[in-house]
């Protein structure tokens, strides 16, 4: 499914709203870095037209795109065939267009997640006790890896139990082969404190309150929103004041679009490199 790595290709990222996106200043880094020729650009699509617009890019020819809120289960029913990844999770942030109109679909979003915690952060998930907030195409995104991570236990909490619960059944033959006990519960009924908390909601964006109770996050513990800049501060904030590190989404988005790249150009792009380099041209206004 690769596009050859001598061939310019067009790419984009697709959602709504998608006008704040970082994506194409990340993508013009790698391909600089890595000498692709490509073109990256943002699709903003109506809520009810993702189809529509990924066929529009389809039209001009172009070769894959990211997925954005809110439509990445749309994108995952949207591909003819799918990695394990999408399979479990019902959710994708990766297309692959195929010349013969077939589409691919994948989910680099846990890869991201994952590979931040425990070589950005520095924090290795085995044997932790962690909580991931939200039930949504994120939160389903980042599961299956986590779980690969071999954590003591993970609970998924959210607003709506049922939705918990139903992301938890679909990884609950994942999670007894990795040996990890595995629960869904509703906010409400949140128990405990936890090494590792992950904000996969909306709240940070929405500018809500934090949707965890004040003693879930243990002192020295990590809290990582999947939100980055001014929207992720509020809870990172928050877990500052309680005595623990916090870590914004930019790491993970830099990370999972080196992994998206690598699956479209077959080259693996420096990422932590371009992390740095992105973090320091959104302190000085440039990026």
């Amino acid at each position: 499914m690769q596009t050859p790595t001598d061939s310019p290709g067009l790419y984009c990222v697709i959602g709504n709203p998608v006008a704040h996106s970082r994506s194409p200043w990340i993508h013009a880094r790698f391909a600089a870095l890595t000498g692709q020729a490509l073109v990256y650009e943002r699709l903003q699509a109506p809520l009810d037209g993702f189809a529509a617009s990924l066929a529009q890019l389809a039209a001009r020819g172009g070769h894959g795109c990211n997925v954005t809120v809110p439509f990445k289960h749309e994108a995952a029913r949207c591909a003819h065939s799918a990695s394990e990844r999408v399979q479990l999770a019902g959710a994708a942030n990766t297309l692959v267009l195929g010349p013969d109109g077939r589409i691919h679909a994948d989910n680099t979003d846990g890869l991201g997640l994952v590979d931040d915690i425990e070589a950005g952060a520095g924090v290795a998930l085995a044997g932790r006790d962690v909580l991931l907030v939200g039930a949504g195409g994120a939160a389903a995104g980042v599961l299956g890896p986590l779980l690969e991570r071999r954590p003591r236990r993970l609970v998924v909490s959210n607003r709506t139990a049922a939705r918990a619960q139903a992301l938890v059944q679909r990884h609950a033959a994942l999670a007894q082969l990795q040996r990890v006990e595995l629960q869904a519960v509703d906010q409400q009924g949140l128990a405990g404190d936890f090494d590792v908390v992950i904000n996969a909601t909306a709240s940070s964006l929405e500018g809500g309150a934090v949707p965890v109770p004040e003693r879930a996050l243990r002192a020295g513990g990590l809290a990582c929103d999947l939100m980055y800049g001014a929207a992720a501060e509020g809870f990172l904030t928050w877990a500052r004041e309680r005595g623990a590190h916090g870590r914004d989404g930019l790491g993970m988005l830099v990370r999972q679009a080196a992994a998206s790249f690598a699956l479209w150009r077959g080259v693996a792009p420096p990422a932590a490199q371009v992390l740095d380099e992105l973090r320091a041209a959104m302190a000085a206004g440039a990026a």
